[in-house]
């Protein structure tokens, strides 16, 4: 997504014939999009706060750039403006919309690359990691992996080795940031097997596990320097779901936020 404007019509595609959205933008051309100071506060809401508190220019930039792609992300979504959407967070860091539990939203990022994961599914999580990330070799594959993926990735040819860690981290943070867990959950604990651009969710033992059929993974590169994975949980709601704030709140509701808020 290269800015604010669009085109956005792809995002709504995505979620009324699938359920879930992924869409990406670059550091360069949205931070673009942020110099005007005066708007900053009232666009960035609740988040204002942590925006001050990062420690370098840079952070702020990296901060503000995808606060905006997560808030424009969930308000076409939704049917709104950016400005109405409240995001939160959960104590361990997983973004929401306050009063909007329609939808799932999850955002990652790393030097000059963010994803944004919207689904009205179930829940959603979203990795992103540079795909020249050395993990071949390091404490990281012995201490993220399962035996059995160990063991796979042994028969796999050796210049393959590293592209396959970082693929298989990539699905275990989009996974653990879907629980809501992030890196409280040790990667250990479960695995996956890869299959063509997806996997599926195995135990540490290499036994699917139950319920896996439920989720859906999987990997894409981007930029195309970087390696992206998503997890979507699908809890049953159905496709049928209208996802329009309009539609979602009661008229009168609706009505005194908007004059609350002197938006039409």
């Amino acid at each position: 997504m290269p800015g604010p404007q669009g085109p956005w019509e792809p995002v709504r595609e995505d979620l009324a014939e699938t359920g879930a959205a992924v869409v990406y933008g670059t550091l360069g051309t949205w931070s673009a999009y942020l110099q005007q100071p005066e708007v900053l506060q009232p666009l960035l809401g609740r988040d204002w706060a942590r925006y001050l508190s990062q420690p370098h220019p840079r952070s702020k930039e990296r901060f503000l750039a995808s606060r905006l792609l997560l808030r424009q992300a969930a308000a076409e979504a939704i049917g709104t403006v950016p400005e109405l959407v409240d995001l939160a967070y959960h104590p361990g860091g997983r973004p929401y919309v306050r009063g909007c539990d329609q939808i799932d939203i999850s955002l990652s990022h790393t030097e000059e690359v963010m994803i944004v994961g919207v689904t009205r599914r179930g829940r959603i999580g979203v990795d992103v990691e540079l795909a020249g990330r050395r993990m071949a070799g390091t404490a990281s594959e012995t201490q993220g992996f399962t035996h059995v993926e160990l063991a796979d990735l042994d028969r796999a040819p050796a210049s393959r080795r590293n592209d396959l860690l970082v693929r298989l981290w990539t699905l275990k943070e989009a996974y653990s940031k879907a629980l809501g867990q992030g890196l409280r959950f040790r990667f250990t604990e479960f695995g996956f097997a890869l299959d063509g651009a997806g996997a599926r969710l195995m135990q540490p033992d290499g036994r699917p596990v139950a319920g896996g059929s439920a989720w859906t993974f999987v990997t894409f590169l981007v930029e195309p320097r970087y390696v992206v994975s998503v997890a979507v949980y699908d809890s049953g709601f159905g496709g049928g779901v209208d996802l329009s704030v309009e539609t979602a709140l009661d008229d009168g509701l609706l009505d005194t936020l908007l004059r609350a808020s002197d938006w039409r």
